[in-house]
């Protein structure tokens, strides 16, 4: 867990940067699923980072008096209700919110559109996430005009809304030691449900039932929830880049390409693994799969201070490149395949993304315009790939493979860590595993 310390050490820095003004934050509404039915609950990213607060129905306010060197943070949220809490579950309230979580001042959330004119007054700008949700823009560009309709008074709405989510998304590109805490043990149960994929995968099961087995052992040991739809693709399902059906057979001689992690604590982690449905490469599938491990070896050299963003993606580009020539998917020589773009038939999308709160992370790739150089504490995946469906031009026994391999790394100060070294990832580690299942 992030220790509540460090929740209010954000406010201050987000204090700190907006130097004079109000910035608002709320969470993630509650969603309907069906007729009374909800989906369950997931607080929103950016609050949840200021704040540590999981409830729905909150509003964070930092207001911030640089000429005075202080700040104020404000928790609007959900009133004791004993009846309900009866259906619904523990709930903080104003009172003990503020006492566990370090807020200044704390009230119902039923006094929101009452106090926020009030707080507004007199800021020179306010901070805010406009164009996410309509309906909260709307509401935040009420109580802005409240406040401008009382200017005969003497009493000035802010002149200027800026997006504090670009204070924010900077932030939270740079992982604590606390966040890697987090994202490590999250890296290692989901590890350990890819190991166990490996370990009850058989011939004629269906998707379904492997994906039953990852989230058995997320929720075992204590992961709140997948941290993205699973994806469980056999056979030609894993050249489908989002697969979620998951609903397919699995068949003797295909490769099960399982894209797959948990949520712990709010962190994500992401993992990507492909092995043989009956335990042993072909070689065919063994050919392409050393090669997309190749590849990622050369990306994850990649990842270093000092290097930009994309040198892990060149780096897996340029072995992938080399090994379709070699294998007759592409024709000419590698700078030629590369500057033609012609790999991206079999390869298409980028080598990775931040991680952290979402799975896709907060930050920008590039500043001015130029790739965004690699700083220890940033987090990311290393997720090279290839996806060969039948064309008349492709050799007919490389036909319907797609193979992903993905680790999430930590950008170190003299190099990288790869938080999800438990899952296995060499074909002889994934084999031996999965005939001594087999077998036994």
């Amino acid at each position: 867990m992030i220790p509540v310390k460090s929740f209010s050490e954000r406010r201050q820095d987000v204090a700190s940067q907006m130097r004079k003004g109000i910035a608002i934050i709320p969470t993630a509404p509650e969603r309907v699923r069906n007729r009374d039915a909800h989906y369950p609950y997931r607080f929103d990213s950016y609050f949840y980072y200021l704040t540590g607060f999981s409830e729905p129905e909150a509003v964070l306010v930092v207001v911030a008096e640089s000429d005075k060197g202080t700040s104020k943070n404000i928790l609007f949220c959900r009133e004791k209700n004993a009846e309900r809490e009866i259906w619904d579950g523990f709930r903080y309230g104003p009172d003990a919110a503020r006492e566990a979580f370090g807020f200044d001042e704390t009230y119902p959330i039923g006094k929101l559109d009452e106090m926020l004119p009030r707080l507004l007054a007199g800021q020179p700008s306010l901070y805010c996430a406009l164009g996410h949700d309509t309906e909260w823009d709307a509401r935040v560009l009420g109580w802005v005009n409240q406040v401008r309709q009382q200017s005969r008074s003497g009493i000035t709405a802010p002149a200027e809304i800026r997006d504090v989510r670009l204070l924010l998304d900077e932030m939270r590109l740079f992982k604590s030691t606390e966040e890697l805490q987090v994202m490590h043990r999250a890296a290692e149960i989901s590890g350990g449900a890819h190991r166990r994929a490996m370990q009850k995968t058989r011939p004629g099961m269906g998707e379904y039932e492997v994906e039953a087995e990852l989230l058995h052992e997320f929720r075992r040991h204590g992961a709140q929830a997948p941290a993205y739809t699973s994806i469980v693709a056999g056979g030609a399902n894993a050249c489908v880049l989002h697969y979620v059906e998951n609903n397919a057979m699995l068949k003797d001689g295909d490769l099960l390409l399982i894209d797959a992690g948990c949520e712990l604590d709010g962190y994500a982690a992401d993992i990507t693994r492909t092995f043989p449905v009956n335990g042993k490469f072909s070689p065919a599938q063994r050919d392409l799969y050393q090669l997309v491990l190749s590849a990622q070896a050369a990306a994850i050299a990649e990842v270093k201070p000092g290097n930009t963003w994309d040198a892990p993606h060149n780096a897996a580009v340029q072995v992938l490149a080399q090994g379709f020539v070699d294998f007759g998917l592409c024709h000419g020589n590698v700078d030629e395949v590369i500057q033609t773009e012609d790999y991206k038939r079999f390869y298409m999308h980028r080598t990775g993304h931040w991680l952290g709160l979402d799975v896709h992370d907060a930050g920008e790739y590039k500043c001015n315009g130029e790739w965004r150089p690699l700083h220890p504490g940033m987090t990311l995946t290393v997720e090279p790939g290839c996806y060969i469906r039948p064309a008349d031009n492709v050799p007919s026994h490389f036909w319907n493979i797609g193979i992903r391999i993905e680790d999430d790394v930590v950008v170190t100060e003299t190099g990288c860590e790869v938080l999800t070294s438990t899952a296995p990832k060499t074909v002889a580690e994934i084999e031996e595993l999965m005939q001594h299942q087999h077998n036994g």
